[in-house]
């Protein structure tokens, strides 16, 4: 049986090794002990914490096989980024130059600088170990977020975004930063994400271009690769894009990566999802797939079941053994997810 649950000080051997596995590019979990421990720090303080309204918190959660005892995914939540420190993004934007006296008119794509975001809740740190890439388990990991979400949502910002993993190679080569690194940081894409990654971003104010940049200037191999994804990316593209998720022109600083927005209220699985009352006992067998979780927020535990729901029942039978991993008794809530 695989649980999502939150994380906490002793997965801390299995989020480094996630975060080994992750490899260059996933800049939420760099290879840093300090960082990973203040993570899982910092999200038991959140789940913990009585919220009016987001401000800095993070939701880190991990997908436990209950059998084994092994942690082999995690996905998170931020609450309202960029509040304490920048965040920074690529605005895609067009200039028009346009001479009557030369009957010429040019159209030339810009990128700048802006923090547009502040204040978005974000999904991220998604990532499931190779072997158990199979059976719903991803679409558990990534959908169960949006349960929490519809669940709690004065935790959040009113705006969902996702930042998507841009274009680079196995040595975590950036084509996109390429040009950035000649001629404005100096430092190679590994080191820049890694620092970024560690929360030390002064760097990106003093050496990052001040003015926009023009796209046409960029090298081809950079031009390429704006807005696109890395191949690893794209089945989590999909299932954002699914849920109602969009590009609105806002790319990543460092590899171009686009990031997809929608509202909080607008996400398909947030809609979707509904309130049913728990009763125990023996479930009819089915083959139709559900995501639930319960109504908390520290003890939150999220799960796939196998289960008829019509639209018309307000409660659902469960056994004993789903109930004790969702942490619920009869009588008590459980929010429901078609998978």
């Amino acid at each position: 049986m695989f649980v999502i649950r939150p994380i906490r000080a002793s997965d801390y051997d299995a989020l480094y090794q996630i975060a080994v596995e992750s490899g260059h590019g996933f800049t939420s979990l760099p290879v840093n002990e300090e960082l990973l421990r203040s993570k899982i720090a910092r999200t038991e303080a959140s789940f913990a914490k009585n919220v009016d309204k987001p401000f800095d918190e993070g939701y880190l959660m991990v997908l436990e096989n209950t059998e084994t005892g092994e942690v082999v995914g995690t996905c998170g939540l931020e609450a309202a980024v960029g509040m304490e420190d920048a965040f920074y993004h690529y605005r895609r934007g067009t200039e028009v130059y346009h001479s009557e006296q030369i009957d010429v008119r040019n159209e030339v794509e810009t990128l700048t600088l802006c923090h547009d975001y502040t204040g978005a809740a974000e999904l991220c740190t998604l990532f499931l170990r190779a072997d158990f890439r199979k059976n719903n388990n991803g679409r558990l990991l990534s959908r169960s977020r949006f349960l929490f979400l519809a669940q709690h949502k004065a935790r959040f910002g009113q705006t969902v975004i996702a930042e998507m993993r841009g274009v680079s190679n196995e040595m975590g080569e950036s084509p996109f930063y390429g040009w950035l690194q000649d001629n404005f940081i100096g430092i190679d894409f590994a080191r820049a994400d890694y620092l970024s990654g560690l929360g030390q971003k002064s760097f990106m104010a003093e050496m990052m271009p001040r003015g926009p940049v023009y796209v046409c200037m960029l090298p081809k191999e950079a031009q390429a690769v704006i807005g696109e994804v890395h191949e690893n990316t794209r089945p989590a593209l999909k299932l954002l894009e699914a849920e109602g998720f969009r590009c609105r022109g806002y790319v990543d600083i460092f590899d171009g990566g686009p990031t997809v927005e929608c509202n909080l209220e607008d996400i398909r699985a947030v809609r979707k999802s509904r309130l049913l009352t728990v009763e125990v006992g023996k479930p009819a067998q089915s083959q139709t797939h559900h995501i639930m979780a319960n109504t908390k927020v520290a003890d939150f535990r999220a799960m796939a079941v196998d289960l008829d729901i019509n639209p018309e029942q307000s409660s659902v039978v469960l056994s004993q053994e789903t109930a004790d991993a969702l942490l619920v008794k009869a009588g008590e809530q459980v929010r429901v997810l078609p998978m």
